[in-house]
């Protein structure tokens, strides 16, 4: 077998019906059984009928997406799919990548993801933070725009915006209060940026500003039980793979209010001597992502029975 890398997709990438391809496929019904139990309500009427603006709301996206990708997860295993290399998650998916790699059991997981949403809904009220992407720019530019921004307006008290998601190398997502990701937006197209485009989100996420809701997390990370990971993970905030679970409790806290390192993520998995880069969960973000940050990569998605017929075939 090629030598593979499973990612884990994160906010964005949900939609209502996103496990329906599946059909009763067993290892779908009874991670979706086994994550309703640990919330106390059906997670699977959520995903299968939505609305799409309930599955948008952070406090649900999390927690369904999470679960959507163990359920993906576990189809390629009970297929016969072969253990990977190496796994990686973008942002929340980082959740869904320690439960593949038996670190995190999926009845803690989703309480927590859940705590974790709702504490960085909390932690900026609605409409005073903001984020956009970047594209078309250089991300040290983007860096550089954005900290000059920040310096513009830090006699206005509190107002901020960094770069927050390094999603390929002209691609970057900004995070802020509204009034500097604005500025920011302006001050980056002169830049050069060929767009700017405001995110619907209800959080600047992975911003300093998140600090609040990072703080409730660590509180809850210190009662989940986390093991060793069984397959190597590179996680999001350090590049790096942690087998230690009171430093990978550290990146977790840390990763809420710190930067996505996607790119360099991609290229960690790259020399780890990783040729193919398996996106295993609803859609096609990260394998499209992948291709982008090094075209000697190759990006397949497993979202349905046909890609998983799709991803066997290739990496086989």
């Amino acid at each position: 077998m090629k030598p593979i890398a499973f990612v884990f997709p994160g906010q964005g990438s949900q939609s209502v019906g996103m496990l329906d391809a599946w059909g009763d496929h067993p290892a779908v019904r009874e991670t979706v059984e086994e994550a309703s139990a640990a919330l106390g309500e059906d997670i699977g009427a959520l995903i299968h009928g939505g609305p799409k603006e309930a599955l948008a709301l952070t406090t649900n996206t999390q927690p369904v997406m999470l679960v959507a990708g163990v359920a993906c997860w576990r189809v390629w295993r009970a297929e016969g799919g072969a253990l990977p290399a190496a796994v990686a998650g973008h942002s929340l998916g980082e959740y869904a990548a320690l439960v593949a790699a038996d670190a995190l059991p999926l009845a803690q997981a989703v309480p927590l993801v859940r705590l974790r949403a709702a504490a960085m809904q909390e932690a900026v009220p609605v409409g005073t933070g903001a984020m956009a992407a970047i594209l078309g720019l250089d991300a040290d530019k983007v860096v550089a725009g954005c900290a000059e921004v920040s310096q513009a307006l830090a006699a206005n008290g509190g107002e901020v915006v960094e770069a927050v998601n390094f999603n390929d190398p002209v691609q970057t997502v900004i995070a802020g209060t509204k009034a500097a990701v604005d500025k920011a937006c302006e001050v980056l197209k002169g830049m050069g940026a060929k767009r700017a485009l405001p995110l619907p989100v209800s959080a600047p996420f992975h911003s300093s500003l998140m600090r609040p809701a990072a703080e409730q997390l660590k509180a809850a990370l210190a009662d989940v039980s986390l093991a060793e990971p069984k397959i190597p993970l590179v996680n999001n905030i350090d590049v790096a793979v942690e087998s230690d679970p009171g430093r990978i409790r550290d990146a977790l806290y840390r990763q809420a209010f710190g930067p996505v390192r996607w790119v360099e993520c991609v290229r960690q998995i790259k020399a780890m001597g990783l040729g193919t880069v398996v996106e295993c969960g609803p859609g096609k973000v990260l394998a499209g992502l992948t291709k982008r940050i090094d075209a000697e990569l190759t990006g397949l998605a497993m979202y349905d029975p046909a890609t998983l017929v799709e991803v066997k075939t290739l990496v086989n």
